[in-house]
């Protein structure tokens, strides 16, 4: 009976072997199909995963440029408030003009970069540095130029002072750079480079004082304290949070596009931190005030090279990328160079407006591997 029932098991199993065979032929070839990129299924996730992709991409960029947004705006109030409090205070126009709206200009760079070193980005900050100096002399002079109704002539204040002390400040933060780390202590020496810039402007203005001052300081002691000081303080806070999020979204993109987060910001955050100047600066021009705007951008190019990596430095070590070292650094130093040369006739004109925005356009085509 037990011999008659494994017979049967035996016929039974017999039986069912084609269907075994037939599913294992089966299985095989969608192996052999999902191998070779037929099956649809591989497609379908793969354009699920591109989609993915480029959804977080666009989110990464809203958030960029909205963080950008804030960030700017802030900074606006930020400075107005401390403006007002500087009237209150006694100080001259000329003053304010020079320690709280030129550093006011530059705050965006300098919070992100203190963000990004705290973040352990600090890649991004000789990113940022060298590439909001190249847009202000490239693109916002070079559009100024080239927008003003007439050529621009400049004093000889520019020439003699700023202008030197732009190509010096440029090579500070080159030689500091060019190894590719940036310690506190060679920083600190260009922060003292700054302040003795800040010295020869403040002696300077002391000649030269608005006889509105003392009306400025009269009206200002009148008005109450407390708008604009819970301004400064909620500017700040927002200042904060806002360059917090600029890095973070910042990040998220280099790692979509699969670029060095320096290259990101020596392109993209220093083009969306320089556009107020370059509207600044154009609009000036437009109203005939071309060396207004000349005088702003040198003051942001050297704040940038000298107090900005001098205060990143004080919360922690700044790593300068290869790509930096090799390209965008002696571009830099080239520019600078090119820009002093140009203008030792005191003028720019339209001309030298249009070069350099194509030196612009060719730099950050390079840069970003397009031509």
């Amino acid at each position: 009976m037990i011999l008659c029932s494994s017979n049967q098991a035996q016929l039974d199993a017999l039986r069912f072997l084609p269907f075994i065979h037939a599913k294992s032929a089966t299985y095989d070839m969608l192996s052999s199909l999902n191998d070779t990129g037929a099956f649809p299924r591989t497609k379908v996730l793969e354009v699920r995963k591109a989609r993915s992709l480029n959804m977080g991409l666009g989110i990464s960029l809203l958030t960029f440029a909205m963080a950008v947004a804030c960030l700017l705006l802030a900074a606006k109030f930020f400075t107005r408030s401390a403006e007002d409090i500087g009237y209150r205070l006694g100080m001259t126009p000329f003053a304010i003009g020079v320690v709280i709206v030129s550093v006011g200009t530059s705050l965006p760079e300098l919070v992100s970069a203190i963000a990004a070193v705290r973040a352990g980005d600090s890649e991004i900050v000789a990113g940022n540095v060298i590439g909001s100096s190249l847009s202000n002399i490239l693109f916002v002079l070079g559009l100024t130029a080239l927008l003003s109704p007439k050529r621009i002539d400049l004093g000889s204040q520019y020439i003699y002072i700023d202008l030197n002390y732009l190509v010096g400040a440029a090579l500070i933060a080159a030689i500091a750079m060019y190894d590719g780390v940036v310690h506190q202590a060679e920083a600190t020496i260009g922060l003292l480079a700054y302040g003795v810039y800040l010295y020869y402007l403040l002696n300077t203005g002391n000649n030269q004082i608005d006889e509105d001052a003392e009306g400025n300081v009269i009206r200002g002691a009148k008005a109450t304290w407390l708008k604009p000081l819970l301004i400064l303080v909620v500017s700040g806070i927002a200042i904060y949070f806002s360059a917090i999020k600029t890095i973070q979204s910042l990040s998220e993109i280099a790692g979509a596009l699969g670029v060095s987060k320096a290259i990101i910001s020596i392109t993209l955050l220093s083009m969306g931190t320089t556009l107020p100047e370059c509207v600044v600066s154009v609009t000036a021009a437009r109203l005939g005030k071309a060396e207004i705007a000349v005088g702003n951008v040198l003051g942001s190019c050297i704040f940038n090279a000298l107090a900005i990596p001098g205060i990143a430095t004080f919360f922690g070590v700044l790593k300068v990328p290869t790509e930096i070292i090799v390209f965008a650094l002696p571009v830099y130093a080239a520019i600078v160079l090119l820009f002093y040369l140009l203008t030792q006739d005191k003028k720019i004109s339209a001309f030298e407006g249009a070069l350099l925005l194509l030196l612009y356009c060719l730099v950050i085509g390079k840069i970003c591997k397009l031509v």
